[in-house]
C-alpha cells in the first residue's frame, strides 16, 4: 500500500501532496499536505509504535513533543511542529525541557520495551541497579560485535562501573537519543524533542548525548544544576553512542570510541 493511500486512509482525508523531509537514516520521513491545506509529518518504519508511545511519555512529563495523530502498521502521523531556529537561541529553553524530563521518575531503570538503531538492538531489560543496567544493557551487549581489542577495553570498563557511576541516581525520563539534530528549534527559541529512545536513567546520559556533535555553552550546564562529578561521568555515557555509530557506520568511528574509552581510564 502506498503512503498516500494508507495515510489517508488513517485519516478518513485525501492526501493531496507528498515531501520527503531531511533525515531519515532509519525511517523515511514525509511532510504530507492534506486537501484542506493542513500538514503533518508521515514516518514509516517498524518500529514507529514504539516511538508514539515515547513520545507520549515525554508529553506527559510537560516536555515538548510532536503530538501523535495516528499510528497504524508501519506509520506514525504527527503534528508538523515549527522550526528553523538556531539551537544556539534553544538553549534556555532546552534546559526548562530537560527538566521535566528529570522529574518523571519511573520505578526502575530500562524501559517497558526494547527499541533499535536500525540493526543495532536496544536492550532496555529492568535492573535496580544503575551500574548493572549500564553494563549489561549499554556496554556488555556489544562485545561480540567489537574489533577484539575494543571489546577488552569495554569489558574491563564495564566490570569497574561499580566505582565509577552512582549506584542509584534518580531514574529520570530520558529521551535517549539527545543530540542536537533531534532538538528542533522554533525561530522564538522554544524547544520540541523528536525521534526519541527513551528509557528512564541518569539524567546525565541525555547531557553527555548533548556533547556528541554539538558544544553547549558553560552557562547551559550551570542552568542544569548538575551533581559533584559529573564531567567525570560523562566519557562513560558518550561511549554507548559511539559504539552505536561503530557498529552502524563502521571504522570512521573507532577514533571517537577509542577517545571515550581512554577518557574513562581505559
Amino acid at each position: 500500500m502506498s503512503l498516500r493511500t494508507q495515510a489517508s486512509a488513517l485519516l478518513g482525508q485525501p492526501v493531496f501532496n507528498i515531501m520527503a523531509l531531511h533525515g531519515g537514516d532509519i525511517s523515511a520521513v514525509h511532510l504530507l499536505t492534506l486537501e484542506n491545506g493542513d500538514t503533518l509529518v508521515a514516518k514509516q518504519g517498524p518500529l514507529v509504535a514504539q516511538e508514539a508511545r515515547m513520545l507520549g511519555a515525554i508529553a506527559a512529563s510537560g516536555a515538548a513533543a510532536p503530538q501523535v495523530i495516528a499510528c497504524d502498521g508501519d506509520l506514525l502521523l504527527m503534528e508538523r511542529v515549527e522550526d528553523g531556529g538556531r539551537l544556539s537561541s534553544g538553549w534556555n529553553d532546552l534546559v526548562d525541557q530537560m527538566a521535566m524530563l528529570r522529574s518523571a521518575h519511573g520505578e526502575s531503570y530500562g524501559w517497558g520495551e526494547d527499541y533499535a538503531f536500525g540493526k543495532v538492538a536496544m536492550i532496555n531489560t529492568r535492573h535496580t541497579c544503575w551500574p548493572d543496567f549500564w553494563a549489561e544493557n549499554r556496554l556488555m551487549c556489544h562485545v561480540h560485535d567489537l574489533p577484539r581489542d575494543i571489546a577488552r577495553r569495554v569489558e574491563t570498563l564495564a566490570a569497574r562501573l561499580p566505582d565509577m557511576l552512582p549506584e542509584r541516581p534518580p531514574p529520570s525520563l530520558l529521551h535517549g537519543d539527545l543530540w542536537g539534530g533531534n532538538v528542533l528549534v522554533a525561530p522564538a527559541g522554544s524547544c520540541t524533542l523528536i525521534d526519541p529512545a527513551c528509557f528512564h536513567g541518569d539524567r546525565e546520559v541525555d547531557v553527555a548525548a548533548l556533547t556528541l556533535f554539538n558544544n553547549p555553552p558553560d552557562s547551559f550546564f550551570d542552568a542544569l544544576d548538575m551533581e559533584p562529578g559529573w564531567r567525570e561521568r560523562q566519557p562513560i555515557y558518550c561511549l554507548w553512542p559511539w559504539l552505536l555509530h561503530l557498529r552502524l557506520f563502521g571504522s570512521s568511528y573507532r577514533a571517537p570510541v577509542e577517545n571515550a574509552l581512554a577518557l574513562s581510564g581505559m
